[in-house]
């Protein structure tokens, strides 16, 4: 039963994620060397973080128990805004590597354009983040021991893995939002990525109630999924002609000669 439990828990967490990696980005290197380059500023800013938790928790009284809770929410606020600095940071590093590989390159285009790589930063930030955020759960899920058995809930490990997928797309779609406003130049949608980002991490404060923080994350991914799609180029009329298979683009670039 256990490693159902584990089993099922990884599908739900990485499924989604996983197939968007093997289908848009594992046939192209560069696409998995942005997504590897994401991944490790997204590390960096935990450690930076962790370096801050460990030094003021070592400055605290931790006989307080108020102080120790403050402290924990000042945790929060402090590795979402360091991930949200590195997010900015790496976008910089892009536009310098992108202007680079132009020059390099034989072709009047650029070989990857910035929509394409906040997609794929944003999927490499939600890996990582996804395996930080689950991966002692999933080691605990495998046993020894029954979920529940001394009243807690028995939701635990499936609503932890419905969390994560949250997560993982949340950071897809906030990379694709948040890439787009800096070209842009729009710094009022800056701050509602980060105050969003902000949100989702103080509802798992709601914790055991589940329900109270999963309906307003999903929520959330929703409204974020809209916004991506439409700061990508998305439009209800091509995302019906793509799905009835009416679009010309599409069939051509799915056109097989026989």
């Amino acid at each position: 039963m256990t490693v159902c439990v584990f089993l099922g828990c990884t599908f739900v967490a990485f499924g989604p994620a996983a197939a968007l990696f093997v289908l848009t980005v594992a046939r192209d290197p560069l696409r998995v060397i942005f997504l590897i380059a994401g991944a490790f500023f997204w590390l960096v800013s935990l450690l930076v973080s962790a370096l801050v938790w460990f030094i003021t928790v070592q400055m605290s009284n931790r006989d307080s128990a108020a102080q120790q809770k403050g402290l924990l929410i000042f945790g929060v606020v402090l590795s979402v805004l360091l991930q949200e600095a590195f997010r900015f940071a790496y976008y910089r590093l892009l536009k310098k590597a992108n202007d680079g590989l132009l020059a390099l390159s034989q072709e009047d285009t650029m070989p990857i354009t910035i929509c394409q790589l906040a997609y794929v930063s944003g999927l490499g930030f939600g890996f990582m983040s996804g395996a930080f955020s689950v991966v002692n759960i999933l080691s605990d899920s495998v046993g020894p021991g029954t979920v529940g058995i001394h009243g807690d809930s028995q939701h635990y490990f499936i609503s932890s893995a419905f969390m994560t997928l949250a997560i993982i797309l949340l950071h897809m779609f906030w990379g694709v939002v948040f890439f787009d406003a800096c070209e842009r130049r729009r710094w009022w949608v800056l701050s509602a990525v980060v105050l969003s980002h902000l949100l989702v991490s103080c509802l798992t404060f709601v914790n055991p109630q589940y329900e109270g923080s999963l309906i307003p994350t999903y929520i959330i991914v929703c409204v974020m999924a809209g916004w991506a799609f439409s700061r990508a180029g998305g439009s209800l009329r091509n995302l019906r002609l793509c799905l009835t298979c009416k679009d010309k683009d599409f069939l051509l670039a799915n056109h097989r000669p026989r």
